[in-house]
């Protein structure tokens, strides 16, 4: 099959990380679908549409049991070339910038991030499972986070949590999948310039860098190469991975 026998379905694609690898794997030949909450997310994929790529939008909650579950019937025709799944959907509340200690975290919130981040990710994987094992080809790709591989001053518990239970849940799906066909694998970026990150507090930024050996932060299009390649046939023996996009500032 090539590429263009092999749509991508991109969920959190307004901004950043999301909208970088939507971008990337038009541009490899993959039809996409943009999916996210925010508005902009039109705009996106109109951008997309306008440089001769083959890109739709939908406003999708994944966290929302039956918009997911109607995914069939609003992506139609669709639905049966569906290749390739890139769960990058995520929120991280700061509040004046800073993550809010646990033992001043409502509950609300904590339950919120989980849903979006790691319940959002099993809705989406779970739906997508018909399509890919009927055709015996596919690419689940999680978006996870260094917060998920070591400690985070940054980031809240309840993000942290959401992405280390991403990817405890992405190797199992991957030893299910395997024998289909299908792999699915974790990136973990480290420090991106981000909306995400631009919302962090005045100098968390500056203080990250000092610790990267790379000596700069990554850009949406650092990560979205990796999850080009692993959308790929050249990484059909990779399953079950997780792949650190952070410039060295976490070395396992």
């Amino acid at each position: 099959m090539s590429a263009s026998d092999r749509l991508a379905l991109v969920t959190g694609a307004a901004r950043g990380i999301g909208a970088s690898i939507a971008r990337r794997l038009a541009e490899g030949g993959h039809p996409v679908v943009l999916s996210d909450v925010l508005e902009e997310v039109e705009a996106t994929a109109a951008a997309l549409r306008a440089e001769g790529h083959s890109a739709r939008a939908i406003r999708l909650d994944v966290s929302d049991d039956a918009a997911v579950a109607a995914l069939p019937e609003v992506l139609g025709a669709d639905w049966a070339r569906l290749g390739i799944l890139v769960n990058n959907a995520g929120i991280s509340p700061k509040h004046e910038g800073r993550r809010r200690p646990i033992a001043e975290m409502p509950p609300a919130e904590w339950r919120r991030v989980l849903e979006v981040n790691l319940t959002g990710a099993f809705l989406m994987s779970q739906a997508c499972i018909p399509p890919l094992r009927a055709r015996g080809w596919g690419r689940v790709i999680m978006i996870t986070s260094q917060a998920s591989r070591t400690m985070s001053r940054i980031a809240g518990a309840h993000y942290a949590a959401s992405k280390t239970g991403l990817m405890g849940f992405a190797r199992s799906l991957a030893g299910e999948l395997g024998p289909h066909g299908i792999t699915v694998n974790s990136i973990a970026p480290g420090r991106i310039a981000t909306p995400m990150a631009a919302g962090a507090a005045a100098g968390a930024n500056d203080s990250f860098l000092a610790n990267i050996p790379a000596g700069r932060l990554g850009t949406p299009e650092d990560v979205a190469e990796v999850a080009a390649f692993l959308a790929s046939d050249s990484a059909g023996y990779l399953n079950g991975t997780t792949i650190d996009v952070g410039g060295g500032s976490f070395m396992p």
